[in-house]
């Protein structure tokens, strides 16, 4: 990593001199275009990002605090895959209806339109985004949007499941019979894909609300874990989305219950991570300020990477002694 950033501060302090070797305008138009060059990553950086929570623990309701703040430059769309809006139902956002994993695809490919690396028979070409815009409409509805919400991917996830039952992957060749194994393979690089589609868009905010569920391991230990088909798909997506967040019940000192985002590595072992560098442990529920906060600056590196070395335990470890070369402690 550092030698990376030595290498890009070179960059940075070389590539004016460059740019006005090779380009054809003056001075100050180097310089602009320039700016724009450096600037263009933070400029498109957006935030994708599941919340996980417990069935009544307010996910949905998140679009409240979305819609009241003022760290959005634009509106809210909500997918609606549950139908189960009604704690939302006074709320004055746009929704749109998603009812299958066809459905699911196409408005991932309108949103983001065609990704250049696929041939015209796979999802997401641009032969999926032509298809897309016929059957949706101008995409330039969706210059008002800045941030989706997908409530949510356990249910878009089963619907996916169902979809990739019915696929020549999820049938035996030698037998012709339903193969599980085959469907949730086809399962795990479908909704990947799909969560992927959403996270290189650029310009837009899109959380994905999960449910949580307590399981149980092979050694009776308790963990929890995202409620989506597949456990393949559940470890991978962490992987793939900018932050991790749950909304869980906790209980201050005096045992009183609140809630609260947890939002990075915790004792409770909910799923959390926090690659904006920004964000606490433990936040306060409420999306638009957690959005303000991961857009806002950033602590400090040596406030951020502190490392304190553990306690040696050497001093109170007995050490064989050295006299008589037989492995006897010292006093």
């Amino acid at each position: 990593m550092f030698l990376g950033s030595f290498a890009w501060s070179f960059v940075f302090v070389s590539l004016p001199f460059h740019i006005q070797r090779v380009s054809t305008t003056d001075a100050a138009t180097t310089l602009r275009w320039t700016g724009w060059i450096l600037g263009v990553t933070s400029l498109v950086t957006v935030v994708t990002s599941p919340i996980w929570g417990r069935y009544g623990s307010g996910k949905t309701w998140q679009v409240k605090t979305l819609m009241a703040s003022t760290a959005l430059s634009s509106g809210v769309v909500v997918l609606d895959a549950e139908a189960g809006l009604l704690s939302i139902q006074d709320v004055p956002v746009d929704v749109i209806s998603l009812r299958s994993w066809t459905d699911a695809r196409d408005l991932a490919c309108f949103f983001g339109r065609a990704n250049p690396a696929f041939r015209d028979d796979q999802p997401y070409s641009e032969a999926h985004y032509q298809h897309a815009v016929e059957r949706f409409g101008d995409p330039k509805v969706l210059e008002t949007y800045g941030t989706v919400l997908i409530d949510s991917i356990s249910v878009v996830s089963k619907l996916c499941l169902n979809w990739c039952k019915g696929q020549p992957q999820a049938i035996s060749e030698r037998t012709g019979k339903p193969d599980l194994r085959g469907a949730y393979g086809l399962l795990a690089q479908e909704l990947i894909g799909w969560v992927t589609q959403w996270q290189h868009i650029p310009g837009l905010n899109v959380w994905l609300v999960g449910g949580l569920e307590e399981r149980t391991d092979d050694f009776n230990r308790r963990y929890w874990a995202p409620l989506i088909e597949g456990s393949r798909s559940a470890n991978e997506l962490p992987y793939v989305v900018d932050e991790v967040i749950t909304l869980a019940q906790l209980q201050d000192d005096d045992g009183k219950p609140y809630r609260a985002f947890v939002c990075g590595p915790n004792p409770w072992g909910y799923p959390a991570k926090d690659r904006s560098g920004r964000l606490d442990m433990i936040e306060e529920p409420h999306l638009g300020r957690l959005m303000a906060k991961i857009r806002g600056p950033k602590q400090p590196a040596h406030e951020r990477m502190e490392f304190g070395r553990p306690a040696s335990r050497d001093a109170d470890t007995p050490q064989p002694s050295q006299a008589d070369g037989k492995g006897a402690f010292q006093p």
